[in-house]
């Protein structure tokens, strides 16, 4: 038992932010996502003996997937809770250290919150399929397994989520 919990530990735990990110993506509250990742990992440590090594985070996201599908089922809902994303400061893209201003944090923060709205907005399929490839960064054939889908499906449905979020911010302009 003790090499399980260190084999779960090891590989499994470290999945937790990334877990919880795609469960606060999907069902857009965040109390209901920590509900659904706790959910998630019960339902990991139950049947970590099915898993057989490789990177763990596509597999556990494929349960963390699994439990949002199960709570909108029990919600009934998958729509009507606000998403909000944390600020995160930092340095821009080119290296530099930004000169915040209040007016620039205004700006980016308005910015982020169209874009987490407009990302909110996406059907559910669309949504998932973001979150994984550009904010957890996984790769198509993970993003495949995770959502037992071809790879051909992920890339089609990948380009149909981002021309959505750019028609759905460019109308916004």
């Amino acid at each position: 038992m003790n090499d399980q919990y260190s084999r779960f530990e090891t590989e499994v735990l470290p999945c937790l932010d990334a877990a919880y990110s795609l469960a606060r993506w999907l069902v857009r509250d965040e109390h209901a996502a920590e509900d659904v990742v706790q959910d998630a990992y019960l339902r990991a440590w139950r049947y970590f003996g099915s898993f057989h090594g490789g990177d763990a985070r596509p597999w556990l996201l494929g349960i963390v997937r699994n439990c949002c599908y199960s709570w909108f089922a029990q919600q009934k809902r998958s729509r009507e809770v606000e998403c909000d994303v944390d600020d995160a400061d930092g340095p821009s893209l080119d290296g530099q250290q930004r000169v915040e201003t209040p007016e620039t944090v205004l700006l980016r923060k308005l910015e982020r919150a169209q874009v987490s709205a407009a990302i909110g907005r996406l059907p559910v399929p669309f949504r998932e399929v973001l979150v994984l490839r550009e904010i957890e960064e996984l790769s198509y054939d993970d993003i495949a397994r995770v959502l037992a889908i071809p790879r051909g499906t992920v890339m089609s449905r990948l380009s149909r989520a981002r021309r959505l979020l750019y028609h759905d911010l460019g109308d916004q302009r």
